[in-house]
């Protein structure tokens, strides 16, 4: 029943000749296919630079004589016909790898709930890695045509929009976000009226309307709670990404999990499966049972059913990272429930109780382990790490028996590779299927052939079109918001292209050690300030606004930025979001990552920086135990001490770029092209695309996981 879309044409003066541009404007499918974007730009390039690369902007302020012109322009409509022949046949047919793979699960249904996703900055419902992740992963779901629905929650206020003082301090704006030109159609009811779901649990109740948009074959329902209907508070639920007080956070989860099970009920969805993305929306399997012995059964076959069918991952070693709320909190919510499902009830929530600290509350996370038939850690150093770290759970099991398995994580390749300079160039050395076998590791093997100059020419052009977003963010802030001269600096307006160029963007936490290169100021000095072989830092991140330590980091970042004595060779870019994102792991020289082992569980933005030729200088955890090769980056931080370690991996750092990294930069032959960086350069697209793509992952979880959840003898009731 995924027709429930209001059939409403959303630019109703499009000329009928290219009226399919209102599909292809409303579903996620264009922000992965360079062509159907090239389709926009060709309209009008202004238009499209204009709304920032949104189209549905672009056609709500395009004059009807430009419509017009374009229906009957010939180069146009021969691009727009060959589009339009690639959009359905990736969207509108359901037919696909998962398909031909297993044919008796193609009718069933895989529900994926995730509290973030990441699609594209026109839509901003994530905070950071967990998103991205989520929504890489979704376009891959669509890519391999598994049959699921994503479920998530739309905040009308967005998660932390960044601006930095002159002192260095994050301040963040309170913004309503205009979803006008959101990608994103309003869901019918029985009526024809908007979709109203009651959410179980509230007094007085809460309701939820529902969103849709699409990610290629994938619907993705989004849960909106700002609703007249609703009391204040309830309609603050879903304000902001991750509330900070433990009772509305709460609150978020049970509209997540309990109320997207509903929805889906609601639609004639009937998940023969669900994937729980991390702890946050773990509710979803407690209302999965919740429906179970409403249909008559027993809650011993409720639980069965769900144990069968239900995944969870796990993206944390962090114990704090999980959420736990105290049990006075879960009665005060889950009081009618006790009334309905007695002991049984009371039994299910005491699965979240923590053996090694039961008093601590309901924590979620050992709430899904223990709830969840298959759980999954999301590298392989990070399955050890949580196979112990969880092992009180099953304390009948030795710790290598615990049931927590290893999929690595991966990034969607034709979401972040260069689509201008470098996947052409891919397309005419490796041939142009190399996006259907892009998992296999020999179809990569003709990179090493590349010619050096061709890489080399690609990384040259995206480092200066990262340079000159640079500069254009650091002038619209001089001329907006009249900053100091230093801060325009710390913006990185003194930033040189011809520099050796190290980037750091992730979220500014303490566990990730974004300070970690500045442990040894002297020492950076001189990195920096080489006469010969000179070195610039570029910094971009956001705190959450209660981490007050990350935010002390980002303040110490950007007043060194601003010191003349660091010669302008230091920048912080501020509003970090998934399109700056894109343009700096494309155009710096190294990626650094370093932070505190084993507390990375996977880490992406090292993968995305390597499939665009963009080597890592990282410390061994996470995803980088088992990509790098010793030909493909650079490693450290094996032979650090136990305890604190803090000044042997800033020494390890900085031997690796002074002694290693920064001499084979700068060593140039008579053509001006490092040859043996590039040849690095090279070693990194080879290894890393193959074995850290989605494609690859969602593969894994198909044939390991996916295809017996799934199994037709279990779905009940699939559309």
């Amino acid at each position: 029943m995924d027709s429930t879309v209001s059939p409403v044409l959303h630019f109703p003066s499009l000329p009928e000749r290219i009226r399919g541009l209102d599909r292809i404007a409303y579903n996620l499918w264009w922000t992965w296919h360079r062509q159907a974007r090239d389709l926009f730009r060709a309209m009008d390039l202004r238009a499209w630079r204009e709304s920032q690369g949104n189209p549905i902007r672009m056609l709500a302020t395009l004059p009807a004589e430009v419509l017009e012109g374009a229906s009957r322009d010939s180069a146009f409509l021969d691009l727009y016909d060959s589009v339009f022949d690639h959009f359905d046949a990736n969207v509108a047919s359901r037919t696909g790898w998962f398909c031909s793979q297993w044919p008796a699960a193609a009718g069933s249904r895989l529900a994926y709930f995730s509290a973030e996703y990441a699609f594209h900055a026109s839509l901003p419902l994530y905070a950071g890695g967990l998103g991205v992740l989520a929504g890489d992963y979704v376009k891959e779901l669509s890519d391999l045509a598994v049959p699921a629905v994503a479920v998530g929650l739309i905040y009308s206020r967005g998660y932390v929009t960044q601006k930095l003082g002159d002192d260095g301090r994050q301040e963040t704006e309170e913004l309503t976000l205009d979803r006008a030109y959101d990608p994103l159609s309003s869901v019918a009811g029985p009526s024809g009226g908007p979709l109203v779901v009651e959410v179980p649990l509230f007094d007085p109740p809460v309701h939820v309307a529902v969103w849709r948009a699409d990610a290629g074959r994938v619907p993705v329902y989004l849960l909106d709670t700002d609703l007249e209907a609703n009391q204040p508070e309830d309609r603050a639920i879903a304000h902001h990404l991750y509330a900070t007080s433990p009772e509305q956070r709460l609150r978020q989860e049970i509209v997540l999990g309990m109320g997207g099970m509903r929805v889906l009920k609601a639609l004639g969805i009937h998940p023969a499966a669900v994937h729980i993305n991390e702890g946050h929306p773990a509710l979803a399997l407690l209302d999965w049972i919740c429906q179970g012995t409403e249909q008559g059964l027993s809650f011993d076959e409720a639980m069965a059913r769900v144990h069968a069918g239900s995944i969870f991952t796990t993206h944390t070693p962090l114990p704090a990272g999980t959420d736990v709320f105290p049990f006075p909190l879960i009665e005060k919510y889950f009081g009618p429930l006790y009334a309905r499902m007695q002991r049984d009830c009371r039994r299910l929530l005491e699965f979240g109780a923590n053996p090694e600290d039961p008093a601590a509350g309901f924590n979620t996370t050992v709430f899904a382990l223990r709830l969840a038939g298959r759980s999954n850690a999301v590298s392989r150093r990070h399955g050890e790490v949580a196979r112990k770290m969880w092992a009180g759970l099953w304390p009948e099991k030795k710790v290598e028996e615990i049931p927590i398995v290893a999929i690595t994580n991966g990034v969607h390749l034709d979401t972040w590779i260069d689509p201008v300079g470098l996947q052409p160039l891919l397309d005419r050395r490796l041939g142009p299927g190399w996006r259907d076998e892009q998992d296999r590791a020999g179809i990569w093997k003709p990179v090493e052939e590349i010619p050096d100059q061709d890489i080399w020419r690609i990384h040259l052009h995206l480092k200066a079109a990262l340079f000159d977003e640079i500069n254009e963010r650091a002038r619209r802030r001089w001329q907006r918001d009249h900053v100091r001269g230093e801060s325009v600096v710390a913006f990185g307006a003194l930033l040189d292209p011809q520099i050796f160029t190290i980037g750091f963007a992730r979220r500014f936490a303490a566990y990730k050690r974004p300070d970690l290169v500045l442990t040894n100021l002297d020492r950076l000095k001189r990195l920096l300030l080489d006469s010969w072989h000179p070195v610039q830092l570029i910094f971009a991140g956001k705190a959450h606004p209660s981490d007050l330590e990350g935010q002390r980091v980002i303040e110490r970042v950007f007043r060194l930025a601003q010191e003349s004595e660091m010669g302008g060779r230091i920048a912080f870019v501020e509003d970090y979001d998934q399109e700056l994102a894109l343009r700096i792991v494309r155009g710096v020289d190294l990626w650094l990552n370093n932070p505190l082992p084993p507390l990375e569980a996977s880490g992406t933005s090292g993968m995305k920086a390597a499939i665009n030729g963009v080597p890592n200088l990282s410390i061994l955890d996470g995803w980088w135990i088992e990509g790098y090769n010793g030909k493909n980056g650079w490693a450290f931080g094996a032979e650090a001490p136990e305890g604190d370690r803090t000044a042997a991996d800033a020494e390890a750092l900085y031997e690796r770029i002074e002694k290693e990294i920064v001499p084979l930069f700068y060593r140039r032959s008579d053509d001006a092209i490092p040859h043996d960086y590039v040849r690095v350069m090279k070693a990194s697209i080879e290894s890393v695309a193959p074995a850290f793509s989605t494609r690859r992952m969602a593969k894994q979880y198909a044939t390991e996981i996916y295809a017996s959840a799934l199994a037709p003898e279990r779905a009940q009731g699939t559309s």
